[in-house]
């Protein structure tokens, strides 16, 4: 159905808490079907499989996660085949997943503020990370990698979706090293005769933070890994990449690791925002021979980033930023969070001129916006279209609820909604051969509130608003996810 069709019958306030609440849910049975309750057609040139990651247990046994972030990860695979499309999900059999649920409690810390039982006594000095691979999963090298930022990958079977054991990158990775969760995949890569490549990263932070690269060929060896010192506790989650840098928002974040230590809070909530300080814009050459530069803005918190470009000596990234960083705090119920109280991220472009080392930036979009996504073969370049999650009011702060597809040569804007009882993820684009730069195809995945399920919509790239092609309806829902991919690789078992 279109915007314009629904928008009478939406009030102001498009949502309603306990309806955002209910894709919150825990899902523990793991499914295994083809996909028969469909409204519209799918496009039977779409081909390929959608991977998805976020955490889908919520709860061990009963006991509640502190924040969805610290949940168990679990993959969803989509595969599309001739107007056809398959369901799988399989949560990631992680050393940690395996032993709470033969324990049947939780047995380990999470980073953002989830307890073993036994207050403060059994979780102080208790330092130990678990690996809950719940952030992204992308499939590279003939390798489908589940992703979490703070240690190594978990491979999967890309068919059955069986976890495989960690991987090491053939050798790369230590036992338990980082590997973040936001790979960047260049389309042509100008130090390999214009071959595709994987750039990804890992964060060692500290009181001076070392940052890695890693540039991996198509068949996912390491072909280039560097790394650099920077001054302060760098907390990173996304990067971005031209076809010569690797640029990357240090946030202004002070890190007291007391509270983590003895028991009292999570690592995630000893993180405090410092608004009197600039965030660094640390950009790091993919050519070894030239020099790191660090530039600084004013104030602010970036999670995720859309796209960056050069031209000459400058750079232009597109960024979503936040005002501050949204902090978890000790005691809180993330499911009672105060929308209306925060302020939103919004999309802005930084330029960089870095001949003069200064930093400008614009607001691009003052709607609530997350995930942002563009076409693949854009990654590095500047692209004219981008896609995101948004919410479905023009301002204020809200869950995402509708996609947002932003012209930035024409400043157009596009809205696709679900609203007032759908509830949005990112959007993966899918492009369409030799097409243009928005011919392709939206797919993310929508929670139904009316239903207590979750949907598979597709939208054409090119005109949003003309509403979805299909809703693949499953039978269950999916707890909200985090990040995903597609491949034009058919996986069905």
């Amino acid at each position: 159905m279109q915007l314009h069709e629904r928008a009478s019958t939406v009030p102001t306030h498009s949502y309603q808490r306990q309806d955002w609440q209910g894709g919150y849910e825990s899902l523990k049975t793991e499914y295994d079907y083809w996909i028969d309750d469909i409204e519209g057609q799918i496009p039977p040139d779409l081909q390929g499989t959608l991977f998805r990651n976020g955490p889908g247990l919520l709860d061990v046994n009963g006991d509640a996660v502190h924040h969805p972030f610290d949940g168990d990860g679990m993959i969803s695979a989509i595969a599309f085949e001739n107007g056809r499309a398959h369901f799988r999900n399989r949560f990631v059999r992680t050393a940690a997943y395996v032993e709470e649920q033969q324990a049947g409690k939780i047995l380990y810390r999470g980073v953002f503020g989830t307890q073993k039982p036994g207050g403060w006594l059994a979780n102080a000095f208790d330092l130990r990370l678990k690996n809950i691979a719940n952030t992204n999963v992308v499939y590279w090298g003939g390798k489908l990698l589940a992703l979490w930022e703070a240690a190594d990958p978990h491979r999967l079977d890309p068919a059955t979706l069986e976890t495989l054991g960690k991987d090491s990158l053939n050798g790369i990775l230590a036992d338990g090293e980082a590997f973040a969760a936001h790979p960047r995949i260049d389309p042509r890569c100008n130090q390999d005769g214009g071959a595709p490549c994987m750039v990804n990263f890992s964060i060692k932070p500290g009181l001076s933070s070392t940052i890695t690269i890693f540039e991996l060929d198509p068949a996912g060896n390491v072909i280039r890994q560097h790394a650099h010192n920077v001054p302060g506790f760098a907390f990173i989650h996304d990067f971005a990449i031209t076809e010569n840098y690797c640029i990357f928002f240090q946030n202004p974040i002070a890190f007291n690791p007391l509270p983590f230590v003895f028991g009292l809070r999570g690592a995630g909530e000893c993180i405090k925002f410092q608004p009197n300080q600039p965030t660094r814009i640390v950009v790091i050459p993919r050519h070894k021979s030239r020099q790191v530069q660090i530039l600084e803005t004013q104030s602010g918190f970036v999670f995720h980033h859309a796209n960056a470009f050069e031209q000459g000596d400058e750079i232009f990234i597109d960024s979503i930023c936040y005002e501050s960083f949204p902090e978890v705090e000790a005691g809180s119920n993330f499911k009672q969070v105060e929308f209306d109280a925060l302020k939103p991220g919004q999309l802005w472009r930084f330029h960089l001129n870095l001949q003069q080392q200064s930093v400008s930036r614009k607001l691009i979009e003052p709607r609530c916006c997350e995930f942002p996504t563009m076409h693949p073969e854009k990654v590095g370049r500047f692209c004219r279209y981008l896609y995101m999650g948004a919410a479905h009011t023009a301002s204020g702060n809200a869950p995402l609820q509708a996609i947002l597809k932003v012209d930035l040569e024409s400043e157009h804007r596009q809205v696709w909604s679900a609203a007032p009882r759908g509830f949005v993820s990112e959007p993966i684009f899918v492009e369409r051969p030799d097409g243009d730069e928005d011919d392709g195809w939206i797919l993310a995945l929508v929670y139904d509130a009316t239903h207590h399920r979750s949907d598979v919509v597709i939208l054409d790239a090119r005109d949003l608003e003309q509403g979805a092609i299909a809703r693949l309806h499953l039978k269950h829902h999916i707890p909200y996810g985090l990040h995903g991919s597609f491949t034009s690789e058919l996986f069905i078992p």
